[in-house]
């Protein structure tokens, strides 16, 4: 395993973290974790020289981290560090802030949390928890010995980013999505040079984009690989390609499988800061055109058209709509659509009105109420259901 220095820590992590957001589960419920399986898979990790292991609250309906507590039993605790999230949604108080991290010190059967993140912050979420004095809680969690280190998860636009980065001098860490795809997406590149200066370890979330850059491929794609200078696996690939940025201290992938762990600790072994070739690099960058040309809507987000009088979150279902499309995978679609990452009900495209408003603003000329009839025929729930 190579190991990479964590921000300002005294302190090297493994370039390759274990993510328990998609442990082994039977009877394809989220809630039931294949334990046996999950500890086979986690303690190999470990044995192999995984020293950081993320969880969270929500993860597999509130049972990661107790599963993750369970499997790092018989000495194994003493040998990584547990990244784990406070769940920003739920809080409503300033008192839940030791609620929830109380509750998750049990789950997990440790007295400490070695890193602790702020989950999923966007601006709103920031807002709310920074008004309710959450760093200074976060500094006498630190102090009492509850927590080692803070950091944040993001899911927002590359200013969010950079105003919470510049809020606290403290921060430890960030979580950000990062992919071969996604260089200008959220953080982005950006966002991961402009927190490498300011000292935070960078830890990597979905590196294959939730599995979407594994996937069988569109032609175009495949005939893409046939050019392949050193033949790949498309995850390798795409693990190698984030590794390749030296601001990057552990890239996280959420296992299902033996076979998933031990492809991605042979993947770890050979990684390294810009090591990829120039022809590696040419590859990647026609890929991610190839897959950009597959894109049906020209919707730069430029958000010329919202607010839509009636909440239809434009921009979000044409986002969604367009990687569906894209990586051919409707089903992730209908998941994000369906009310997963903040797509309400009533942001549906089935509630346009199709009163034109958005359209005489749109700068593309989109025809908008077009794309939303498509993308609910697509996304939307069937009739039957």
């Amino acid at each position: 395993m190579k190991y990479r220095k964590f921000g300002k820590l005294d302190w090297n992590a493994s370039v390759l973290g274990f993510g328990a957001m998609r442990l082994p589960i039977i009877d394809n419920q989220p809630s039931k974790i294949d334990v046996p399986e999950a500890e086979r898979m986690i303690r190999y990790a470990i044995d192999q020289g995984v020293n950081y292991i993320d969880t969270a609250y929500p993860y597999h309906e509130g049972q990661s981290e107790r599963c993750v507590g369970r499997i790092l039993g018989d000495g194994y605790r003493e040998r990584v560090r547990i990244a784990t999230k406070q769940p920003t949604w739920f809080i409503s108080s300033s008192s839940d802030f030791d609620r929830y991290l109380d509750e998750q010190l049990k789950h997990l059967q440790t007295d400490y949390i070695d890193f602790y993140l702020l989950h999923g912050l966007n601006k709103e979420y920031w807002t709310k928890l920074h008004n309710m004095g959450v760093l200074p809680w976060a500094e006498g969690a630190i102090a009492d010995g509850r927590i080692q280190h803070l950091g944040f998860s993001f899911h927002d636009n590359y200013e969010a980013f950079i105003e919470i980065v510049d809020s606290y001098d403290n921060w430890t860490f960030c979580q950000i999505q990062y992919n071969f795809m996604d260089i200008n997406y959220q953080a982005g590149t950006k966002g991961l040079e402009y927190a490498a200066q300011k000292g935070l370890a960078i830890v990597i979330m979905e590196p294959l984009r939730g599995g979407q850059l594994t996937k069988k491929p569109p032609e175009v794609i495949t005939k893409l690989w046939a050019n392949d200078p050193n033949p790949h696996t498309q995850a390798d690939i795409a693990l190698q390609w984030v590794w390749n940025h030296s601001e990057v201290s552990v890239v996280l992938s959420g296992m299902t499988t033996m076979q998933q762990v031990e492809e991605n600790i042979i993947s770890a072994d050979r990684s390294g800061p810009d090591t990829l070739t120039k022809g590696e690099l040419m590859l990647i960058d026609k890929m991610r055109d190839a897959y950009l040309d597959l894109c049906p809507i020209p919707c730069t987000n430029c958000r010329y058209c919202m607010p839509c009088p009636n909440s239809v979150n434009i921009p979000r279902i044409f986002e969604i709509y367009n990687e569906a499309v894209m990586y051919n995978d409707p089903r992730t679609g209908r998941f994000f659509y369906r009310g997963a990452m903040g797509l309400s009900e009533g942001e549906r495209a089935n509630n346009c009105v199709e009163c034109g408003e958005c359209e005489e603003k749109c700068p593309q000329d989109i025809p908008i109420m077009e794309w939303l009839v498509k993308a609910h025929a697509l996304l939307g729930p069937k009739k039957k259901e």
